[in-house]
């Protein structure tokens, strides 16, 4: 196994309590990174952040807030303290909008959810990152801003709204060691798939197992991805390793990642 050199790291990672949060949380503890651990739910948090303790033997701290308000933003950065990893996971569902029903105030609210909240963790974390001179930024975005989706023009605006962003940024960071990346998962076994999947069958009358077998036959792999592939993607660009990588988009579709920017 690679040494990724981040034993004692102390990361923030939100939408942890299940699916590629969890994931990526699992693959930080695992090199020894103590992880603040935030999802809306306590119970389901509590019990991953209480196995991660067991099994990995690290602070596993979990912060039961809304990520998308800035009082659950404040609490999660007060528990954290020092941070040096920040992964940036949204963890928000959508059910398809056509165009001409999105209102103003879903505008609003979908940049809210996924720009705004995760540019304002980027500035709240990033003075401390320069001045230590290691930081590691990554944001939790989808395949679908490479291939746009009817229904969902309010999620994709806001997230190449925040892959823009952090692109300009990531310039500005890495002259002093602070990388900032957009990991963009495909099809991967999670829940959250799962229950999209069934709702596509639903308005689609059909059936959950023939969208399944769609999407897969249209996936290079031909398989669904391990949320622990995630994970790993992601602790790798936290590592001391990686940090001349920064202001990619990289974008999972069928297992295979590439870099956009």
């Amino acid at each position: 196994m690679m040494e990724l050199g981040l034993k004692g790291r102390r990361a923030i990672v939100t939408a942890a309590s299940r699916g590629l949060g969890l994931a990526t949380a699992r693959s930080l503890a695992r090199e020894g990174v103590s992880v603040v651990m935030n999802a809306r739910s306590a119970g389901p948090l509590e019990e991953a952040a209480s196995a991660i303790r067991a099994e990995f033997g690290v602070e596993a701290i979990p912060v039961a807030v809304d990520f998308n308000t800035a009082e659950g933003r404040a609490e999660i950065l007060s528990a954290a303290g020092q941070v040096d990893i920040l992964v940036n996971n949204p963890g928000v569902r959508q059910v398809p909008t056509p165009s001409a029903q999105i209102t103003s105030e879903d505008w609003r609210h979908w940049l809210e959810v996924h720009f705004l909240s995760s540019v304002e963790m980027i500035q709240a974390v990033t003075p401390g990152m320069i001045e230590r001179r290691f930081g590691r930024i990554v944001n939790m975005s989808v395949s679908f801003i490479k291939f746009p989706q009817v229904g969902f023009a309010h999620s994709h605006a806001a997230r190449l709204a925040l892959s823009g962003a952090v692109a300009a940024m990531s310039r500005e960071l890495l002259p002093h060691n602070v990388t900032v990346n957009t990991v963009c998962p495909g099809l991967f076994d999670t829940d959250a798939l799962h229950t999209n999947l069934h709702g596509h069958a639903k308005r689609g009358n059909t059936t959950y197992e023939a969208i399944l077998k769609n999407r897969l036959e249209t996936c290079p792999a031909g398989r669904l991805g391990d949320p622990s592939e995630c994970g790993d993607l992601i602790a790798f660009l936290c590592s001391a390793q990686a940090g001349f990588i920064s202001g990619q988009n990289i974008v999972n579709d069928g297992g295979v990642y590439q870099g956009l920017f």
